[in-house]
């Protein structure tokens, strides 16, 4: 939940109730109870282990190897320092201007430096829609794009597996959670009817599907659609969870070009990375773009900027939308000029604002680096994993297709590189029936890898083994990816981030060669554990 302001309903107007200095300083939660409020259920960090859902937390936790951004990062010392002194300004204009003011001014300046950092300071009428989540930027699209009960809308996305399970009922309209940022969700009550059609990104054995035949697919639910006179709101992935970018962005130009007035295109590039170039191109070709600063830039979860290009500006700023979207924005996450200001209560949510702090100064340090440098440590990192993940036999890497943006960003810019290395499991035991671990097992060795295990008793015969298992690993959550031999498997997911990406070249960084042997002590105890249980199953 956001912090509510006081309002006098009579008179619209924002009542500061005058504060001593003693009563100051309990203003505000603390920094750590700010960055896990302000959102739906999923952010909430329960009180055994102070985890959210995600397994990050809202503290610092620097002992963890944290290769685990396209799910989500715990906080780290900087950018909680940064937010920690976002909220002192708090404290300190708390009494001297109304809750809103500070809040909409903070938030301005979010938005302002955030552009500035993705180098699109100069893009003339380009809007900035903050929110908690990048699923309540696809819920805030959907209805704007709309629709009505006799000539419904069509959403088209590549399926809830690789991009979010909450991302269908989003881009349908309704609520994909119970609660949100300033309380519970309600369904929509007024006439927003919007279909929603999922496109495979991968085969059933888990292969990726060939580009043409995705394009091919999407192309002919939207001629479908436009030769009906629906509207289609299409959903370009860049990248999904497993690294892929489906749709093509060449064929969403062209579906743009061929029915203008008919198909708006959003790119859910929610896992952040794409380079300044690549976000340039694609506002400039009429493409929304979805942005957190949870995956790829490890900030905290959760928080999201859909940016509006000008020319879609025009199009959808004066859409009035229902009044559930009050549940999930303040009046201030949205740009003056827009309808949706109209019906948005001016409460201030301190969490999101924390969250953007905190992912901001993640982006700050990563934006200093060199291009060069950046690319060829990517480069490295990328090579060196591919050889680890094909030298054991535990392993069985996801194949990721190139990068692929014909038209859009540049060729040599770090965002074209692989920074996604999903991998299935399977047995190294002969005696196990099952060629491939399952589901259940995948996900019970997950969790096993965020715990300190040196105090259990393992079969292997490794000296060294007992030292690798007690380090804490996070790695992205499993996903499922079809079925190898009859058997339903989950992708895990080494990733790396922008927080590693400075600790590898940054003026301060430990070296690329540490963040390197880090890496592989995450794959080493991921291989430990996928022995022990293949071993424990074979006994059974």
């Amino acid at each position: 939940m956001g912090v509510l302001l006081d309002l006098d309903n009579s008179s619209g107007n924002i009542i500061a109730p005058p504060l001593s200095p003693h009563e100051n300083l309990s203003f505000l939660p603390p920094t750590s109870e700010l960055l896990c409020s302000g959102g739906d259920t999923r952010i909430v960090c329960n009180s055994i282990d102070g985890l959210n859902k995600y397994g990050t937390s809202s503290v610092p936790d620097m002992k963890v190897l944290a290769y685990g951004s396209s799910t989500a990062s715990s906080v780290s010392t900087a950018s909680f320092a940064a937010a920690e002194r976002v909220r002192c300004r708090l404290l300190s204009a708390h009494g001297l201007e109304p809750q809103a003011i500070t809040y909409a001014r903070e938030i301005a300046r979010v938005r302002s430096e955030l552009l500035g950092l993705c180098g699109l300071s100069d893009l003339v009428g380009l809007d900035v829609i903050l929110s908690p989540s990048g699923t309540d930027l696809h819920l805030f699209a959907a209805l704007l794009v709309g629709g009505s009960d006799t000539q419904p809308s069509l959403a088209i996305m590549i399926e809830g597996a690789e991009t979010g399970s909450g991302i269908p009922l989003a881009l349908s309209g309704q609520p994909f959670s119970d609660s949100a940022a300033f309380g519970s969700c309600v369904v929509s009550d007024d006439d927003t009817a919007i279909e929603v059609k999922a496109v495979d990104g991968r085969e059933a054995d888990g292969r990726p599907r060939a580009a043409a035949d995705i394009d091919c697919e999407v192309e002919s639910l939207i001629a479908d659609a436009a030769a009906s006179g629906r509207r289609v709101l299409l959903n370009i992935a860049d990248v999904t969870k497993t690294g892929l970018i489906a749709p093509s962005p060449i064929l969403a130009l062209k579906l743009r070009r061929r029915f203008p007035e008919m198909v708006e295109v959003i790119v859910d590039a929610c896992q952040f990375r794409i380079s300044p170039p690549t976000i340039r191109a694609y506002l400039e070709h009429g493409f929304c773009v979805a942005l957190t600063g949870s995956k790829f830039v490890t900030g905290p979860a959760f928080s999201g900027a859909l940016l509006v290009p000008e020319s879609v500006g025009r199009r959808l700023r004066t859409r009035p939308l229902p009044s559930m979207i009050k549940s999930y924005s303040a009046r201030a996450d949205w740009p003056s000029g827009w309808a949706a200001r109209s019906v948005l209560a001016d409460v201030a949510n301190y969490g999101l604002l924390l969250r953007w702090e905190s992912a901001l100064e993640e982006l700050r340090a990563f934006r200093s680096l060199p291009n060069a440098d950046i690319v060829s440590f990517l480069e490295t990192f990328a090579d060196a994993v591919r050889r680890r993940l094909a030298t054991d036999m535990v392993f069985d890497p996801l194949s990721v297709p190139p990068l692929d943006r014909q038209q859009f960003g540049k060729s040599n810019s770090w965002d074209r590189i692989q920074t996604i290395f999903p991998f299935t499991l399977r047995s190294p035991c002969q005696e196990t029936r099952k060629k491939w671990l399952n589901r259940k097992i995948t996900a019970q060795i997950y969790d096993m890898l965020r715990q300190d295990l040196s105090g259990h008793s393992l079969t292997s015969r490794d000296p060294g083994a007992s030292n690798i298992v007690s380090r804490r690993c996070h790695i992205g959550q499993p996903i499922a990816c079809g079925t190898r031999e009859g058997t339903p498997v989950s992708a895990l997911r080494l990733c790396v981030g922008m927080r590693l990406v400075v600790d590898a070249v940054g003026p301060h960084g430990r070296g690329p060669n540490v963040v390197i042997r880090e890496a592989f002590s995450v794959l080493d105890k991921t291989a430990i554990l996928a022995r022990e249980v293949s071993i424990c199953s074979s006994k059974i």
